[in-house]
């Protein structure tokens, strides 16, 4: 059997912390709605019978019905493919969800519930979909396959050996369970990032998200394409052509002003399908609010600064001193201890550049 295996693409996600510039969101937008084009124009040009998306394909607190009638036309393109989604924790299937309440096309098949089992002529397609943002146990421990002469696939939104309080609310699933079950496949979702054993050609796949969401999800993106019979398995990753997003650090050491330091930034060498955040390390000279930088005329590429320098100065060293300067940096040192948030942070460390110069 032939399959395309996809998850997690986050349909009208806001992207509202992604850049400190504003409508790269709406852009973002354009490109998922792009790749998944690509995924359907592949499905029509290599007649794959099969298409499973393993939850998350849209962000339920966001989502528009424009939006899912544009998927759905694109389903109806593809009406020889039989189409098998199962609900994650951003897209549950839920009373209000468009899973429940949208007239899907006939060759549309959505998960809910407990596990369920889709019977075909020698396929057996298991799936389970969130019926909640959060789910601790789907129950896949007690299946047995019952007609394990036929290709037994399973479609799930899944945090496979997750560990920690967090990973335990989205449906942990040990590898070690999944392999003595005899899945002929696992079409797994919820991972951001590609993930199986290439060289094995491992069946319990992660697609990893079709469109990178951000800077936490480097390196290619795309899709799953599948061909598995009861004696053999062969599947691979195809990169879907896109903007990619890339981290770039900028030492600031020798770096005296914050005209030197645009003119450094816009010297990089920067792709043209690609986004950038630029990183600032090394010791700076002067203070450096991101921010602001963005009032400069940067390459509209840069959509993201992190300033990650330190100070010339030791505020542990400077806040023992028994001197004015001595008492601020140690008032400072202790606001910068309680606070958390990164934003703030910087609104500190600037305050405390002044405040030092003044003293000096």
């Amino acid at each position: 059997m032939k399959f395309v295996h996809i998850a997690d693409i986050h349909f009208d996600s806001p992207f509202t912390n992604l850049s400190d510039r504003k409508g790269l969101g709406d852009n973002i937008r354009l490109e998922q709605r792009k790749a998944f084009t690509k995924v359907i124009e592949y499905i029509k040009q290599h007649n794959i019978p099969f298409l499973f998306i393993s939850g998350d394909l849209y962000e339920h607190t966001y989502i528009r019905k424009s939006t899912i009638e544009y998927i759905n036309n694109l389903f109806k393109q593809i009406p020889q493919t039989k189409i098998f989604i199962t609900p994650g924790n951003h897209d549950p299937y839920i009373k209000n969800s468009y899973y429940n309440q949208f007239n899907w096309n006939e060759n549309v098949k959505i998960f809910k519930g407990a596990i369920e089992k889709v019977q075909l002529d020698g396929i057996n397609i298991y799936g389970y979909g969130f019926t909640d943002f959060y789910c601790k146990q789907c129950g896949i421990e007690n299946l047995e396959l019952d007609e394990k002469n036929k290709l037994n696939i399973l479609v799930i939104h899944t945090s496979l050996d997750g560990s920690g309080d967090e990973k335990q609310e989205y449906n942990p699933i040990s590898k070690k369970t999944l392999k003595e079950k005899g899945f002929d496949y696992c079409a797994l979702g919820h991972i951001h990032k590609k993930y199986y054993n290439e060289e094995q050609n491992q069946n319990i796949v992660y697609p990893g998200s079709t469109v990178s969401l951000g800077f936490d999800e480097l390196g290619a993106h795309g899709m799953i394409v599948g061909d598995i019979t009861k004696e053999s398995i062969n599947i691979e990753f195809a990169e879907i052509e896109q903007t990619e997003f890339t981290e770039l650090e900028l030492d600031c050491t020798q770096i005296n002003d914050i005209d030197e330091l645009i003119e450094k930034i816009n010297e990089i060498n920067l792709k043209e399908k690609s986004l950038y955040k630029i990183i600032l390390t090394g010791k700076r000279n002067f203070e450096i609010n991101t921010y602001n930088l963005f009032k400069y005329n940067l390459d509209e590429k840069i959509i993201k600064i992190k300033n990650k320098t330190k100070p010339k100065y030791d505020l542990e060293k400077l806040s023992n001193e028994n001197t004015l300067k001595g008492l601020f940096a140690a008032e400072m040192l202790e606001r910068l201890k309680k606070i958390e948030n990164e934003e703030e942070k910087e609104i500190i460390q600037g305050a405390i550049e002044i405040g030092l110069e003044v003293l000096e």
